[in-house]
């Protein structure tokens, strides 16, 4: 059995984000998991995005799942092999040094969307605006253009690549719809959940067909079968109006809590860079059926 003691073992996040990823949760994941369960089985992420969570839990006995292929490859390279990794991002990243990067940038992105192949998609999360990965409905292509941001050296990514590894080496990562995870998990196992967005999933994750109210039916099978299950939503805004209007019903959720996240990300991708000092400061609500 997996043991977490809240009150003689400070999780603390890593130095730096590996991914650029929209919605991440890494500056607010050790008050996530200060309200995990003392004392758990097997640890279930079945939303793994950018692996904030994970990274920082550090769990001895973790299976890490997202319907997304190339973001699962990544993943599993960074375990298995994580020069193979760092080599993916060298190579693109020379080809800045001696070109304009919006050309490379958007030769890269054409490449991508044509194979859907990691080595491209690790460039195109680090370099890409506001780590938006957005994908145009129609034809599931990546349309996020190229940040105005200068990308890391190799160097730097090499660091990061190697700190994550180390906190990642015991992680299974499967490539899965989240409806597998929750049919696997059992009693006294904890799955967390951090879907995409309600409101703007059409735009993101490649508008995969995802529905909160089928969400809402697992996690009740769960809670049933003893499992423990912990989902953080976005929530409310600064200006007090609701990013996405949440309902619960019976006892299927024991507590609701609000986590300051900070500015929108996506607020910032439309506003295209404008400054966000009169925009909304969003809150993560954390659901706990326990």
């Amino acid at each position: 059995m997996l043991i977490v003691n809240k009150n003689t073992v400070e999780q603390k996040p890593p130095q730096s984000q590996l991914l650029k990823w929209v919605g991440n949760k890494q500056r607010i994941a050790a008050q996530i998991i200060q309200r995990f369960p003392v004392t758990y089985n097997t640890f279930y992420e079945p939303f793994l995005g950018s692996g904030a969570i994970m990274a920082t839990l550090c769990p001895q006995k973790g299976i890490g799942t997202d319907i997304y292929s190339p973001l699962i490859e990544l993943w599993k390279a960074l375990k298995e092999d994580p020069e193979k990794l760092i080599d993916w991002y060298r190579e693109r990243i020379d080809r800045v040094k001696v070109s304009d990067k919006v050309t490379v940038y958007n030769q890269i992105r054409e490449s991508f969307n044509q194979y859907n192949n990691p080595a491209d998609f690790i460039f195109l999360i680090r370099v890409c605006y506001g780590g938006v990965i957005r994908f145009r409905k129609a034809d599931g292509w990546m349309s996020t253009p190229c940040g105005v941001h200068n990308p890391i050296t190799t160097e730097t990514f090499r660091k990061r690549v190697y700190e994550w590894h180390c906190r990642l080496r015991h992680i299974e990562f499967q490539q899965c719809d989240y409806k597998v995870i929750f049919d696997q998990a059992r009693k006294g196992d904890l799955v967390y959940c951090d879907p995409p967005y309600p409101n703007s999933q059409n735009i993101l994750y490649g508008a995969h067909n995802f529905k909160l109210v089928e969400l809402f039916d697992c996690i009740e099978s769960a809670r049933k079968k003893g499992v423990f299950v912990a989902l953080s939503l976005n929530g409310f805004s600064k200006s007090g109006n609701y990013l996405k209007a949440l309902s619960t019903t019976g006892d299927l959720f024991k507590e609701d809590i609000s986590l300051p996240l900070g500015n929108s990300m996506l607020k910032r991708f439309h506003m295209e860079g404008l400054s966000l000092d009169n925009e909304r400061i969003v809150k993560d609500r954390l659901f706990l059926t326990y």
